[in-house]
């Protein structure tokens, strides 16, 4: 069988089973890592040739990605051994965020075992455009949000809450509003965004008060992957509209002037 290398999903789920364990490595009689093994064999992010290779997420391979793991925190003082750049990177995101990394693995495994996450099919935003190849929270929790997202009915139930209540049906990020510039066309046309991303929120049933309304640049802008981030509330992109405002003021003015 050819290496497969572990994804994100994969390391975090390890990652957090490290932390757990004090940051120590499990072995590979381990009961957790037996456990391991069998989950990281079942979840949707590898081909079914790969899946039906015993030797596939192995509890000996499982084993030793905890030790790459452990070896990678910055309090370790032995040999390191060579897990990878995503590996470190995991780690280092557990140290900095231990919660919200720790329910973001949790959500995962909450995902597999009620099945949602195999039943959701690939979603084309999930994986970036940017040469990141996945969410900080993973690429199984970044499919879950989109496809939620897609939901058309808690969409269209969204719109008639807002409607009940009289509020305006534009983008909160940047007040477009598809009714005054494309007349009935764009009647009832908007996008919907969770406001919390699962790993913060965790896999409960989605409440229309969880859900704002976006445009769909500002709905695009907000699952970008960009700088190690990949989930911008509302508010947070709108921040980011209003410095960028403020940089080309400065250009403006020197145009006019000439």
């Amino acid at each position: 069988m050819a290496r497969i290398s572990w994804t994100r999903d994969e390391l975090m789920l390890a990652c957090a089973l490290v932390a757990e364990n004090g940051w120590h490595e499990l072995r590979q009689n381990d009961p957790e890592t037996l456990e391991l093994s069998d989950l990281l064999r079942t979840l949707p992010l590898h081909s079914t040739a790969a899946k039906s290779d015993p030797r596939f997420r192995s509890p000996n391979s499982v084993s030793r990605k905890t030790t790459d793991i452990a070896t990678a925190h910055p309090d370790y003082r032995g040999t390191t051994t060579r897990g990878g750049q995503p590996t470190r990177d995991v780690v280092a995101d557990f140290l900095r965020y231990p919660a919200e990394m720790a329910a973001a693995a949790s959500a995962i495994r909450s995902g597999i075992a009620s099945g949602e996450l195999h039943r959701i099919k690939p979603q084309p935003e999930e994986a970036g455009d940017d040469e990141e190849t996945t969410a900080r929270e993973g690429q199984l929790l970044a499919r879950w949000a989109i496809y939620r997202e897609r939901d058309r009915g808690l969409r269209d139930r969204k719109i008639q809450q807002a409607r009940r209540r009289g509020e305006v049906i534009r983008c909160e990020v940047c007040s477009f509003d598809f009714t005054y510039a494309y007349g009935e066309l764009g009647t009832g046309y908007v996008e919907v965004h969770h406001r919390l991303p699962l790993h913060v929120s965790g896999p409960t049933e989605t409440k229309l008060d969880d859900l704002a309304f976006l445009c769909a640049n500002c709905h695009r802008m907000c699952h970008k992957s960009f700088r190690g981030e990949s989930w911008r509330t509302p508010d947070t992109l709108r921040a980011e509209m209003q410095k960028a405002s403020r940089r080309r003021i400065p250009h403006a003015a020197s145009d006019s002037a000439s």
